[in-house]
């Protein structure tokens, strides 16, 4: 019931996940992102502690294989989860339990990987990573959400989406980027592409008003100078 892709760029340093899914508010349980650690996506039957106990081991430099090999060792449900992690070398790993629903398929590309389950093929998560080694150079937001649009063009899901997310993780302990569709009846990718174009221009000027807020630009809004 989702599909995502998690992809790190060594030449700023971020890290973040772009995912959708048939049910509502994905970004609030499935992405996670800390910066100089990595970034992770837990999916189909979803548990959320997954993705904080990954970054932390992550943190302390542990490789993305190793860190999700010890999460999930011996963990309770394990079979019913789908986990990709990448970590700030662009090392990647990812897991498929054995209970994991309909057309499942992994992909690996470069400092990237993408998973889904419930897919309407087994081609999506590589239309994904093809897209985002295809855009190098712009924006890591810019890339993954290029990239899950790619995924949404290569048929998606087998059902209909309902939500969506970009989460990017840089120098600060607060995201660079943490966008949500939380419901929509319309495609949830097209929905998080148009709210990152609105975002983008502002970002920086967000990051600012929390470290300089004396050097921050105006909000243009009634009442602010």
């Amino acid at each position: 019931m989702t599909f995502s892709i998690v992809g790190y760029c060594p030449d700023t340093g971020m890290a973040g996940v772009a995912i959708t899914t048939s049910s509502i508010s994905v970004g609030s349980r499935c992405p996670h992102v800390r910066a100089g650690a990595g970034a992770v996506s837990t999916q189909n039957i979803t548990d959320p502690s997954i993705g904080p106990d990954i970054l932390a081991l992550l943190a302390t430099g542990m490789a993305a294989d190793d860190a999700l090999q010890t999460v999930m060792a011996g963990r309770p449900y394990a079979d019913y989860r789908q986990v990709t992690v990448i970590d700030m070398n662009g090392r990647s790993a990812h897991f498929t339990g054995a209970h994991i629903l309909g057309t499942n398929a992994i992909a690996m590309g470069s400092h990237c990987i993408a998973a889904g389950n419930l897919l309407a093929n087994d081609q999506v998560p590589a239309a994904m990573t093809r897209q985002f080694d295809a855009t190098v150079g712009q924006h890591l937001a810019d890339r993954l959400v290029s990239a899950l649009q790619a995924g949404i063009e290569a048929g998606g899901e087998e059902g209909p989406t309902h939500s969506s997310a970009v989460l990017v993780a840089h120098k600060h302990s607060w995201p660079l980027v943490d966008l949500r569709v939380d419901w929509t009846e319309t495609c949830p990718g097209i929905a998080l592409r148009d709210l990152w174009t609105a975002y983008a221009p502002q970002m920086e000027a967000y990051t600012l008003r929390a470290i300089t807020p004396s050097a921050a630009p105006s909000y243009g809004v009634a009442g602010d100078e």
